[in-house]
């Protein structure tokens, strides 16, 4: 992948979730293809159930959705859930994609405090969360400002972190990340614009 990534303008998409209540069966999420540094050259949108177990499936159908994916060189991830604790299965990814899949986050999780949210939460299915949650080892990520963390599928520990470091073309945070979040943060939940209307709204609602 190092290899792949160290052309002049490699391909890079980066998968995030959005804003969203606790009262919202649903999470948006967003997929932003990158070529490095900076241009954009696609962008799809979708959704999870929050706190559900579709998060795997939702984001694979999102990437196949991409126009033009046989460019792409490897997958972001914004950590291992999305949509509160809707765990996405990163070898699963991998393997729907063929591509490389890496997630990041800014600490490294209290392995300790989401046994004991899951236990609690979701009796049912925290051990097999759990266990995908876990079953990549994180590694460090030094970086100019704060470390980051990493988890890989399907590359070695050492191109994911090269990765990481490569698709931070401002700051530390990897960009085609950053850009999902601002896309997945724009879309207005479909229950937020029904209740809006049902007040009477007299405007178009952004």
């Amino acid at each position: 992948m190092e290899r792949a990534l160290g052309k002049p303008h490699p391909r890079v998409v980066g998968v995030d979730d959005g804003a969203f209540g606790r009262h919202e069966r649903y999470a948006p999420i967003a997929a932003v293809v990158l070529t490095l540094p900076d241009r954009i050259e696609a962008v799809r949108v979708g959704r999870v159930r929050v706190d559900g177990q579709d998060a795997t499936a939702r984001i694979v159908r999102l990437l196949k959705g991409l126009p033009g994916r046989d460019g792409l060189r490897a997958v972001l991830l914004d950590g291992a859930v999305v949509g509160g604790f809707n765990v996405v299965d990163l070898d699963a990814v991998g393997r729907s994609t063929g591509l490389p899949v890496v997630a990041v986050t800014r600490r490294p999780p209290d392995f300790a405090a989401i046994r004991t949210a899951l236990r609690r939460w979701f009796p049912r299915t925290a051990a097999r969360r759990l266990a995908v949650l876990r079953r990549h080892r994180l590694v460090r990520v030094p970086t100019t400002g704060l470390p980051l963390w990493a988890a890989a599928a399907g590359c070695p520990t050492r191109d994911a972190v090269w990765l990481v470091r490569r698709t931070a073309v401002r700051g530390y945070w990897p960009e085609p990340l950053r850009l999902a979040h601002l896309v997945a943060s724009a879309r207005v939940p479909e229950r937020t614009l029904k209740r809006r209307g049902r007040r009477g709204a007299t405007g178009p609602v952004a």
